[in-house]
Order: structure tokens, then C-alpha cells, then sequence
């Protein structure tokens, strides 16, 4: 079984489309290409990745998909697509057409409206997602899990996956309400999770390792090995630790577990998700 890294993003960097890379985060201000994704999985011996959305346009996922062609080692794309337009089903099928699509994501946790997505249109959005066989990536705050809860109780047949853990507030070590939030969230059977972006949700340069720890049981506990993935969120985990870094620590954690279970977390749980 291939490790898998279930979530990193590619980006030829502009100030205009990347205004949230704030000074604090000034190491990632420039491009990040498959030759320089390839060396780091090399490094950290991961065989696989899954590309994830980084701006909300067309333009995008499609070289996104050009990229995934290009590159075996990208095993799938997670794309953006307008969700709300009436029309999404036919520029589904458009861009489906290529195999390595195998989800969405829509900035959730950027939109001024906490409730978005519970819209009449954007759930139309995920019904025609659900049709085609298309994972929803749900990217959010740890303040929107209730309403994330309500949103993915309307759709039992899709399948979706939690990235960055619902980022919670490390920085602080606050625990609740996201511990009791995530318990009940992974309580639906058809919710995954990917254990990334803890890093950059605690202090850049003071975090530990026993600081995540309670985290990393948390999902453990909740989501069981057969639902949680090992995501790097490569390169934004940059400004907080290395590629290695990360995959290696990934690995200590779950050293702990059965051999079957370490295999689950590190490649099998993203194969069965996003059917790669």
C-alpha cells in the first residue's frame, strides 16, 4: 500500500491572488511546483499526493488536472467549482471527464456568512456532486462545526472529508467545544478527516509535539484509522515545519497502532475516500 500525502497545494504565487500569505508567513510568497513537491515526497518516501484547490476559479482546477496528467505521482485532484451556479453539473461533467478529478472544496471557513452552507443553492451544488461520485472536502473553522454537522446530516449518500482537523485553536490549547463538536461530527460514518494543518493553527515557532498530542487522539478516538488520512498541507506547513517534518511525526504518532492501522492512516483511508 502507497503513503499517501491526502493534501498539499501547487501555486505559481501572485500578491494579488494570495493576499492571505501575511508577513508572518512570508517563506511560502513564491511558486510551488510538482519538481518541487516530487523531491520532498522522495525525502520523506511518500509515493502518492492529492492536489488541493489553493484559488476559487476555473482556471485553476483545470491546470490543477493538467498537472495531475502530467505527474503520476498526483493521484487525484480536489478542484473548485461554483457550486451555487444552476449550470455546475454541466462543468462538472466537463471537468470530470478527467479521471484525476475526485472532489470539491470551496473556502468554506473565508465566507462572511457563517451559515453558507446551509444555502438552498449550494447544497443543489453538492446533490450534483453526490450524482457523479465526487467527494466534498470541507474546509472550516472549528466554530463551524455545528452548523457542519446540520450540513452534512442533508446529504447521508456524499461522501466528505474534514481537512486540517476543523482547526482547532492549538495556539490557546483550547479543546472545547471542538473536542465535543468533532466526537459528534465523526459520529456520521460517511465524514472522513485528515490529520494536517495542526501545525499552523499553534504558535509557528513554539509548538510541540505533546502540545498536538491530545488532538491527535481526539481524531483517533472519533474517526477510528479507517477514516483519517495523513495530509501535509504542503507548502503553508512550511512556515511552521518541514514536509519530512511532518510525515515523520505523522508516523511516530501512530507507531502505537497495529501495522494494518499505520497503513490505514498513511495511504488506505485516502485510496478508499477519494478512490484513487
Amino acid at each position: 500500500m502507497p503513503v499517501i500525502d491526502a493534501h498539499h497545494h501547487f501555486w505559481r504565487y501572485t500578491t494579488a491572488e494570495f493576499g492571505w500569505i501575511d508577513d508572518a508567513m512570508r517563506v511560502i510568497r513564491r511558486d510551488f511546483l510538482p519538481t518541487d513537491l516530487a523531491r520532498e515526497m522522495r525525502n520523506a518516501g511518500v509515493d502518492g499526493a492529492v492536489s488541493v484547490q489553493a484559488r476559487q476559479t476555473l482556471e485553476e482546477t483545470r491546470w490543477l488536472l493538467q498537472l495531475a496528467q502530467e505527474n503520476a505521482f498526483v493521484r487525484g485532484v480536489v478542484g473548485w467549482v461554483p457550486l451555487i451556479d444552476a449550470k455546475v453539473g454541466s462543468v462538472l461533467d466537463e471537468l470530470a471527464a478527467n479521471k484525476k478529478l475526485r472532489a470539491v472544496r470551496h473556502v468554506l471557513q473565508g465566507e462572511p456568512d457563517e451559515r453558507y452552507m446551509l444555502r438552498e443553492d449550494f447544497n443543489r451544488g453538492i446533490a450534483a456532486l453526490t450524482s457523479r461520485g465526487l467527494v466534498y472536502d470541507l474546509l472550516i473553522f472549528e466554530r463551524h462545526l455545528p452548523q457542519t454537522i446540520e450540513f452534512v446530516d442533508k446529504h447521508p449518500k456524499q461522501v466528505f472529508v474534514l481537512d486540517h482537523v476543523a482547526k482547532p485553536r492549538i495556539k490557546d490549547d483550547l479543546l472545547e467545544p471542538w473536542r465535543k463538536n468533532i466526537r459528534e461530527l465523526a459520529r456520521r460514518p460517511h465524514v472522513y478527516c485528515k490529520i494536517s494543518g495542526m501545525v499552523t493553527e499553534a504558535d509557528y515557532t513554539a509548538w510541540t509535539e505533546s502540545q498536538l498530542q491530545v488532538y491527535f487522539d481526539t481524531v483517533l478516538e472519533s474517526f477510528g484509522p479507517a477514516r483519517l488520512m495523513l495530509g501535509t498541507d504542503w507548502p503553508v506547513c512550511t512556515v511552521a515545519c518541514g514536509y519530512k517534518q511532518w510525515v515523520d511525526l505523522v508516523r511516530g504518532w501512530s507507531k502505537g497502532l497495529s501495522a494494518g492501522e499505520q497503513k490505514q492512516i498513511l495511504g488506505e483511508t485516502a485510496v478508499k475516500a477519494y478512490r484513487l
